[in-house]
């Protein structure tokens, strides 16, 4: 695995993926549209939420249990204006941030609101790749950090003997196929997070008040990446944990290169 990469950190996971990527288009209705008519379309298609038009621009909002009984649905829109709106260009950290404080979103593309997002389709390929790809980001950095501040073997002592065997074995396996890791390649991603955790110096380096906490939030990065691998609802499942991510990922895509 290679320590120092020419990759442009920056453009790929704080500006490379952005909420255009995922939103989907507004189903939207004009404002004199009967309200049965949107009511049997929102059904039949379990719209969450649909946009209202006047003089073909969406200028309103309604969920389903906004509409009436009769009469048009603009009669009981609320305004765009009241709504939670994010431009095409937002990176995914923001659009994750503004999803944590509500169900849904617009999406402004080219000056005007005809998309929308809902923490569900967090669940989409762009984002699982780019969660991975931060925690994949993270283990490299660990494995900098251990590399330039313990000397030699001297992260084996934060170990178990047990853990230490199963990267031994692993080593041997990856020699076998012609391939020279070292052992601190072998080790799993949670027994590198032990390392710098257990270490004052290094969990200091990452921000961490106690090993308490830094060892739950390994522990949870780790049941985040588990769920990404083997395709299990991350929204349901890590919330908490993407958005801990979003909120420090200036921090996170800096890890181990003393920037602040």
């Amino acid at each position: 695995m290679k320590r120092n990469s020419y990759y442009d950190i920056d453009k790929i996971f704080l500006r490379g993926l952005t909420v255009r990527d995922i939103a989907e288009p507004l189903p939207s209705f004009d404002s004199q549209t009967p309200v049965k008519q949107v009511r049997a379309k929102m059904d039949l298609h379990q719209f969450q939420v649909v946009g209202v038009r006047e003089n073909g621009y969406v200028a309103g909002y309604l969920e389903r249990s906004d509409l009436g009984t009769t009469g048009p649905c603009g009669h009981y829109c609320h305004p765009i204006e009241e709504a939670k709106i994010l431009k095409e260009s937002a990176p995914l950290s923001d659009l994750v941030l503004a999803l944590n404080t509500v169900p849904y979103l617009f999406v402004n593309f080219l000056g005007e609101v005809s998309g929308i997002v809902t923490r569900a389709d967090l669940d989409d390929p762009p984002v699982r790749m780019w969660l991975f790809g931060l925690i994949t980001l993270i283990e490299m950095r660990f494995l900098t950090l251990i590399e330039l501040h313990l000397d030699g073997e001297s992260w084996q002592k934060y170990i178990s003997n047990s853990r230490l065997e199963k990267a031994a074995a692993l080593q041997t396996e990856r020699r076998r196929r012609n391939q020279d890791p070292s052992l601190l390649d072998c080790l799993q991603f949670s027994d590198k997070g032990q390392i710098v955790i257990r270490d004052e110096y290094l969990r200091k380096q990452l921000g961490f008040a106690s090993r308490k906490r830094g060892s739950e939030a390994i522990k949870n990065l780790e049941k985040l990446r588990n769920n990404l691998a083997h395709a299990q609802d991350i929204v349901s499942l890590d919330w908490e944990t993407i958005v801990t991510i979003s909120e420090n990922l200036e921090a996170v895509v800096r890890i181990g290169l003393g920037e602040e």
